[in-house]
């Protein structure tokens, strides 16, 4: 319970990696806000699913991917909450293509969702933190695709590269603030996005070849979260923690 009392926002939490960071944040003390877009039913399941942990949680719809649509997002939280302690970013798209392909509205697109939007909610949170004093804590989600330049990525792979540099200048204009600023780069990980882009059977056939025999699942993000949101990580800021089961070092192995 190392988190006891303290208010979290986690952006796209609906499922997946987001939903995995705001049950973990939930098991370790936070009461929650759950944010999503256009998943409504969703959102709203994992909200009760961290009241019934004995937490506080309501769901906020808004679209962290839009400026004004981030104002909402942290208005419903501050209206629910009072405050915020805690914000992980996890807003994410991709639209595999080969770069050659790669159509000017995807690239946008993208990039707005990967790196906008993590600009825009961090600065409106920042600003409450700031203003509250007190210090705080923010957790990026970006991805081991910014220090692999998997092809057919060409805009998620630049988006995480510039979320990764975001942060770190973050982290470090905010250190008289004491507001923590940390990345967590997943690997390849268990979510319906991936099961959506490679299929069942591809994950299934593809998981024991990897280096921890498993692809990673939504909770090891966020017991990742949850630890940079603790007390026991106020002495570390601007840093990348990767969490891959060793995906990064497979092309190392004999």
């Amino acid at each position: 319970m190392k988190l006891a009392g303290k208010k979290a926002l986690v952006t796209g939490s609906a499922r997946g990696i987001g939903r995995g960071c705001a049950m973990e944040l939930a098991r370790a003390g936070a009461d929650v806000v759950v944010n999503d877009f256009r998943r409504r039913d969703l959102g709203e399941a994992t909200a009760a699913e961290i009241r019934a942990l004995g937490r506080e949680s309501v769901f906020v719809e808004g679209d962290a991917f839009d400026r004004v649509g981030c104002e909402g997002i942290v208005a419903g939280a501050l209206e629910a909450f009072g405050r915020i302690d805690i914000f992980v970013s996890n807003p994410a798209v991709n639209r595999r293509t080969d770069f050659l392909a790669c159509s000017p509205e995807d690239w946008e697109f993208v990039l707005r969702g990967v790196l906008s939007g993590g600009f825009h909610m961090s600065q409106l949170v920042s600003r409450h933190m700031v203003e509250r004093g007190g210090g705080g804590k923010i957790v990026f989600i970006s991805s081991i695709h910014a220090r692999i330049p998997f092809t057919r990525s060409v805009a998620y792979n630049a988006g995480k590269y510039g979320l990764n540099g975001m942060a770190f200048t973050i982290a470090n204009e905010l250190l008289s603030h004491r507001i923590n600023v940390n990345v967590i780069e997943p690997g390849w990980i268990d979510t319906p996005g991936e099961h959506e882009s490679f299929g069942d059977a591809a994950i299934a056939e593809a998981a024991p070849g990897l280096p921890w025999g498993r692809l990673g699942r939504p909770e090891d993000i966020g017991k990742a979260a949850a630890f940079l949101a603790s007390g026991d990580a106020d002495y570390i800021t601007g840093v990348t923690l990767v969490v891959d089961g060793g995906f990064c070092l497979r092309n190392a192995q004999e």
